[in-house]
């Protein structure tokens, strides 16, 4: 490993201020993480042993996760939408917006013989599933178009909306095979949407992983240059993917669970269990070989400096996405406990089963070795090269690169967001069918058919507004519940439910009903949904970017620094959003990448995305950083601290990009949009990280902050609890 001299160490701490000297290495053996660590190789039966039960018993559980997992979710609790459902389905025998619509089209009328036959056939359908609640057939001037060859079932949600959804999953077979002989029977509305999207992920997401896997593998092989090391994250994310699949199924036997929940934490123990065993693993191969020392012995270096960053990493990771949970929604908060859940489990193994390995291993880690291997290479110097290269421009690279980040978040200004329309799903999907056929039957506002609920002594002024509402083409007669004091009004719409003009209609119908009056049906709650995301999201950005600067600021004992690694996270999600606004909502390469831009970015996207964002990101800078702080620590010369610190996390960094790029950027090829909205703006923002901060900008910025970067005030300095990167 090349250092900088000791005479230039000193000379360059003795110029430095008071407060910004490095606290130093010096201790009297490894820390917490390095006797974990030693202990780990010491005792690598019992660990992995350990960890071969914990598997075992989640594999058990893991088959089953993806029929445990709910499909909706997608809603605001407590709101206005939401109250509605939940009284349609008590009061109004289940025509909630989750309730299962039987489109019947023929090519004659509903009334003859052959058509009700297959009506009667449908009816039974429905009547024999617990979970359908009141049955209505089509009725005339109701649910039967002005032709006469379109009508509509409605079976009422007789349960939650999870569970109508998987109703939606065992009914559309057996109504759809009523088809033929000029009659077509499809289902649809929410519940038959959510069960037709999930049914288009999971295939769109075993597409994906079927890219995934070779190419990771492949890029690890590069990385490492031996078979036995690039197999080593694999192990990892293996048993990552195992036990958190295995926990996801049992947390839905305590509560509802999103199916999204299994895609993103699936994602992310594949992608953090690869990125923390390549630092770790690359980490070892440096601290072993030519050491000369007992293999535990540089497990426990490797640990106490590697296994820090990423367990400092980890931690940011959960604490940026504990921040989703302040969204009150189910879906949201599942997801962010699933991706936290299969972290905690990468994080564990990384700090116990991984030193384990690596302890059976030794000098074996270099194993099956390919023609370009340098074995236990740890200090890159193609990456040292490039540091000296910004040391001797930084305002040249620093300004190309802060240019160009600056040109792609600037899109970010029109930026414009809402809930998924009917497109999320393909046309050949059964809600699509239906949903078409209902918007030619009955007009554009059909399928988004608004409930008003209100008391007996405000349903004449409630009629009143929506009969002379320009935005309702259509009033139905109100019902009266059975069971309390309480009248429904269904409304149909002018326009598309998807549309922007449905949200200001909606906005404005409930300004002007009487006090109390409630409205609802799928369009509400996409409105009230995406009102709340709005709100939340300054809520959840600051608080992701104070908890990330405090983490830094506990790991790097340097507030200065630790500011620019946040800022220069956030300016990395910009450009990444910049980049989603041009592709999502202005269309740009949509042809190449198979779909068709609804004119905006999903709601959800903001929010979740960045809160995933940012926790991948701080992995590149806490790795970058650490591995700097650590040289600071040794030696108090900022340029041995911004060259080294590059030269030894650069390949890393650069490495682990790769993988989540590739990762990420499979999503991309995958059938529905919101996977494609994930791939596409979470693998370009590692790849801007990676490429154009952590590997150009935050370096330079090392160079130009100087010792300032690391100083610390010394009241800061007693109050933070001493955290040192050097291994004693």
């Amino acid at each position: 490993m090349t250092e900088t001299s000791p005479r230039r160490a000193r000379t360059s701490t003795a110029a430095a201020p008071e407060g910004s000297r490095p606290a130093g290495g010096g201790g009297s053996g490894p820390g917490p993480l390095g006797r974990l660590g030693r202990w780990a190789a010491v005792r690598r039966g019992r660990v992995g042993l350990a960890w071969l039960l914990v598997a075992a018993v989640f594999a058990v559980f893991a088959p089953g996760v993806e029929s445990a997992l709910s499909g909706a979710g997608w809603q605001a609790s407590g709101s206005a939408s939401v109250h509605v459902r939940h009284l349609a389905r008590k009061d109004f025998g289940g025509d909630a917006s989750s309730a299962i619509e039987v489109v019947v089209s023929a090519n004659r009328p509903i009334t003859s013989p052959a058509v009700r036959t297959v009506i009667a056939h449908a009816e039974h359908i429905l009547a024999a599933d617990p979970r359908i609640g009141k049955i209505v057939p089509p009725q005339p001037g109701v649910s039967v178009s002005p032709n006469g060859r379109t009508g509509i079932i409605l079976g009422g949600a007789n349960a939650g909306p999870n569970t109508m959804v998987r109703a939606a999953d065992s009914l559309q077979g057996p109504l759809a095979s009523l088809s033929g002989h000029g009659v077509t029977v499809t289902a649809t509305g929410a519940s038959v949407l959510w069960s037709d999207f999930n049914a288009a992920n999971r295939s769109a997401m075993l597409r994906s992983e079927l890219y995934s896997w070779p190419v990771t593998l492949a890029i690890l092989v590069l990385a490492f240059g031996t078979l036995i090391a690039a197999g080593l994250p694999l192990l990892l994310a293996i048993v990552g993917l195992l036990s958190a699949a295995g926990l996801l199924d049992l947390l839905t036997r305590l509560a509802p669970v999103s199916i999204w929940a299994m895609n993103f934490a699936l994602m992310f123990a594949l992608a953090l269990g690869i990125d923390y065993a390549l630092f770790v693993v690359v980490r070892f191969r440096g601290a072993h070989f030519g050491a000369h020392r007992p293999v535990a012995e540089s497990v426990a270096e490797t640990m106490d400096t590697a296994g820090k960053a990423v367990l400092f990493s980890g931690i940011t990771v959960l604490v940026s996405l504990s921040a989703v949970l302040i969204v009150p929604s189910p879906a949201f908060r599942s997801m962010a406990v699933g991706i936290m859940a299969a972290v905690v489990f990468i994080l564990a193994a990384t700090v116990t089963l991984l030193p384990a390995a690596l302890g059976k291993l030794g000098d074996r880690v270099d194993a099956l070795p390919l023609p370009w291997v340098h074995a236990g290479e740890h200090r890159s110097a193609r990456f040292a090269r490039w540091g000296e290269r910004l040391w001797r421009h930084p305002y040249v690279f620093g300004a190309i690169a802060l240019v160009a980040l600056l040109a792609l978040a600037s899109p970010v200004i029109g930026l414009r967001t809402s809930m998924p329309s009917i497109t999320v799903v393909p046309p050949s999907a059964p809600a699509r069918i239906g949903y078409d056929i209902v918007a030619k039957a009955f007009g554009p506002g059909a399928p988004g058919e608004l409930q008003i609920i209100t008391s007996p002594a405000h349903l004449a002024a409630t009629d009143a507004v929506l009969t002379h509402d320009p935005n309702i083409a259509r009033v139905m007669p109100a019902v009266r519940s059975t069971s309390a004091p309480l009248d429904m009004v269904s409304a149909v719409p002018t326009m598309d439910p998807s549309s922007a003009a449905m949200d200001t209609a909606i906005v404005q119908l409930r300004q002007r009903l009487p006090s109390g009056t409630l409205v609802g049906g799928a369009p509400a709650e996409n409105v009230d949904l995406q009102t709340v995301l709005g709100a939340k999201t300054p809520e959840v950005i600051g608080l992701v970017l104070l908890f990330g600067f405090v983490l830094l600021l506990l790991a790097l004992q340097a507030p200065l620094i630790a500011a620019i690694g946040v800022l220069t996270n956030l300016l990395a999600t910009g450009a990444a959003f910049g980049v989603g606004r041009l592709v999502f909502q202005n269309g740009l390469g949509h042809q190449l990448l198979g779909f068709a831009p609804q004119g905006f970015l999903d709601a959800w996207g903001p929010i979740f995305f960045f809160a995933m964002i940012f926790a991948i990101s701080m992995d590149y800078t806490v790795f970058l950083l650490s591995s700097a702080k650590e040289h600071w620590e040794r030696s108090g010369d900022t340029r041995d601290a911004m060259v080294n610190g590059l030269a030894h996390s650069g390949r890393v960094i650069f490495s682990a990009a790769a993988v989540m790029v590739a990762v990420f950027f499979t999503f991309a090829l995958s059938g529905p949009l919101p996977p494609k909205e994930m791939g596409v703006i979470l693998g370009v923002a590692v790849l801007l990280d990676a490429g154009l901060v952590r590997l150009i900008l935050l370096p330079v910025l090392l160079r130009l902050t100087g010792v300032t970067a690391w100083a610390c005030p010394g009241w800061l300095r007693r109050i933070l609890p001493r955290i040192s990167f050097a291994h004693a």
